[in-house]
């Protein structure tokens, strides 16, 4: 049997080329029938281009492509579907106003494709439940998908693509803004589609996931590919060097031992909104403190009302002694506590705004000192920190939406460094950030530590919380349900507590060690 005859694609010698860059300088990628095929690479390495290429949306300009040993040319996206290749976005590309059956057929519907056509509804909604049925969605088709939650609508969007009889499927980021349950059911169904013989190019930052879930790693560099690697020889730290070129030996930077520096703030029975119990934690001088838990417990909506988003309903907080009582976010950073929200997009920028107007946006007023904006000044903050993050971007006029994930990150946290922050809260600070913007990021987070601003870190990624945090608070229904000190962060600790498994650091010590004590303090452990 030939080489091309085992395989159900082969892009061989791809090249893409736009005005000023070439995104792509003979590239080659395989995949056989029921493999997980990982694509890694940084932000801009060229895996969207090439994915796009896949797609049908743009056309290579070198190199050729073989479906099932057959050559085919990809004019368009609809001309890709009808090959049975199917593209699932990390911006999931549904109606919202539209119920789960019109979705999941929208744009083929049975009886032809024409939008002029009505959509036979009692055509529709029986092959759809089939469907649901395949990836595990119990709900009705007629539920709009507005009603969903993203894990269910990851759901509809692979439904959608086996109704096309998707030979392969491509998975951009799918577990972005999923929960822990909802991103394990997921590999279920990939491992599912894989027995039946279907292809997957899984796109991931997160290592763990692409170690857990792929056969074999494809790495892109700087729009080359750099080679791959089965799975039983993947590490974090090969893969690593491979997508950024160097090696990674000190993934985390070092934290020096805290000893007992000066608490910053201190929240005693705060009762946030939507919690039913009161929490209380306190955080010192260059520390960072990260916050743990699944999603839904509760560490986002004490983020807020940390920043004043949403104002605590009881209880009392002190920053550096002082009464600190904020009402809307504004008091929070006159006071020098800001926020890097989780959704940076939504919450941490505006888009449409060049670098320099996003960095500056915050501190507007000390810009304009007599009513008109000093360009002078908002160029210099601007450029000052693009060179302490190293922002990969054209110029500081450049706007922000066409930054790469990673590079958008470091415009958050620039815009707040460049106002001297006394308190640094940080909502995934990584997520949908490439390895080595992961890697600066960190680097980043650590000085500004050791320049002696606290630091609260939420974050879903374990590594990361292990790695950088001098202490962790662990939280479970929206509840604290203990707080760790570095010398005893372990993996299974924290999962323990973080999913409820045992109520207290205490029951936790009493699992490990039966002879430890149960005594503690607020400085290594607190329950709530």
């Amino acid at each position: 049997m030939s080489d091309s005859a085992t395989h159900i694609l082969q892009m061989r010698g791809i090249t893409k080329r736009f005005p000023g860059v070439v995104a792509l300088q003979d590239v080659s990628l395989e995949l056989r029938g029921g493999e997980v095929v990982a694509l890694m690479g940084e932000n801009g390495a060229g895996k969207s281009t090439l994915m796009k290429i896949l797609g049908g949306a743009y056309l290579p300009d070198a190199g050729d492509m073989l479906l099932e040993g057959r050559p085919v040319t990809l004019g368009s996206i609809r001309e890709a579907k009808g090959l049975g290749i199917a593209l699932i976005h990390q911006e999931l590309m549904l109606a919202p106003n539209l119920d789960i059956g019109s979705n999941i057929f929208l744009g083929s519907e049975p009886g032809g494709s024409s939008v002029l056509r009505r959509v036979k509804s009692a055509g529709i909604y029986p092959v759809a439940e089939r469907l649901m049925r395949r990836v595990g969605l119990e709900v009705s088709p007629r539920t709009l998908v507005s009603r969903l939650t993203a894990g269910q609508m990851q759901m509809v969007e692979i439904a959608k693509a086996l109704s096309m009889n998707a030979r392969i499927i491509i998975m951009d980021e799918p577990t972005s803004s999923l929960t822990l349950t909802e991103s394990q059911h997921l590999f279920k169904i990939i491992n599912d589609l894989r027995r039946e013989g279907i292809g997957l190019i899984y796109i991931s930052h997160r290592m763990e996931e692409v170690v857990l879930l792929a056969d074999r790693i494809t790495v892109l560099r700087d729009g080359r590919r750099v080679g791959d690697i089965a799975r039983a020889d993947a590490t974090h730290d090969r893969v690593a060097s491979m997508m950024v070129g160097r090696d990674f030996k000190n993934w985390y930077p070092p934290r020096p031992a805290q000893g007992n520096p000066e608490v910053t703030l201190d929240a005693s029975n705060l009762l946030v909104p939507g919690a039913a119990s009161p929490v209380s934690f306190d955080a010192r001088r260059g520390e960072i403190l990260g916050f743990a838990g699944l999603v839904g417990s509760g560490r986002t909506e004490l983020m807020q009302t940390l920043f004043g988003v949403a104002p605590a309903l009881g209880g009392k907080m002190q920053l550096f002694g002082q009464p600190y009582q904020p009402r809307r976010p504004r008091d929070a950073i006159r006071r020098g506590v800001y926020l890097a929200p989780e959704d940076r997009k939504r919450h941490g920028l505006v888009l449409p705004m060049t670098v320099a107007e996003n960095i500056t946006l915050p501190d507007i007023g000390s810009y304009r000192p007599r009513g008109w904006l000093h360009r002078g000044t908002e160029a210099r903050i601007a450029k000052a920190e693009v060179e302490r993050f190293r922002v990969k971007c054209s110029g500081i006029r450049q706007k922000v939406v066409n930054l790469s994930g990673g590079n958008q990150q470091k415009i958050v946290l620039g815009k707040w460094l460049a106002m001297t922050p006394k308190i640094l809260i940080v909502d995934e600070p990584t997520r949908g950030v490439d390895v080595g913007a992961k890697a600066e990021i960190y680097r980043h987070m650590a000085a500004i530590a050791a320049e002696g601003v606290t630091i609260l870190m939420v974050s879903s990624d374990m590594e990361e919380v292990i790695g950088m945090s001098d202490r962790v608070v662990v939280m479970h229904g929206r509840r604290i349900r203990g707080i760790l000190a570095r010398a005893s962060l372990t993996e299974q600790r924290v999962v323990s507590l973080m999913t409820g498994q045992v109520a207290s650091v205490e029951a936790i010590e009493q699992q490990h060690s039966p002879r430890a004590g149960t005594a503690s303090t607020k400085d290594d452990s607190h329950e709530t």
